[in-house]
C-alpha cells in the first residue's frame, strides 16, 4: 500500500473576502475530488481571504499509480487562472515506512 499526500499552498487573484476565497476554492475542491477520486479538503489558511492551503491524499498499491494522480492533481490546480501556486510538497509512505 502507498499513500502521497500534496499540499498545495495557493495565493488567490482578485478576491476581496472570505466568502468569495469559498466560492472559488470550492469548485476545484469538487473537481479534484470528482475527476481523481482523492480525498481533498481546504486545510489552511482559513482565516485569510487571498491565500489558500489545499490538501489532497490518495491510496493505491502502486506507487507509479499515487505519483501519477497527485501529478494530475497538481497540474489541474496550476491550470486554473485564478490560482498561483507558490508551492507544491508531496510526501510519501510506503509499504516499509513506519
Amino acid at each position: 500500500m502507498f499513500v502521497g499526500v500534496l499540499e498545495l499552498d495557493l495565493l488567490l487573484g482578485d478576491v476581496g473576502s472570505i466568502k468569495e476565497k469559498r466560492s472559488v476554492v470550492r469548485p476545484v475542491v469538487a473537481e479534484l475530488r470528482r475527476k481523481y477520486a482523492v480525498s481533498v479538503a481546504e486545510a489552511g489558511h482559513l482565516d485569510l481571504h487571498r491565500r489558500a492551503l489545499i490538501g489532497v491524499a490518495v491510496v493505491a498499491a502502486d506507487a507509479g499509480h499515487v505519483g501519477d494522480v497527485l501529478e494530475n492533481c497538481e497540474r489541474l490546480v496550476s491550470s486554473h487562472p485564478e490560482f498561483q501556486v507558490l508551492s507544491a510538497r508531496t510526501r510519501w509512505m510506503g509499504p516499509h515506512d513506519d
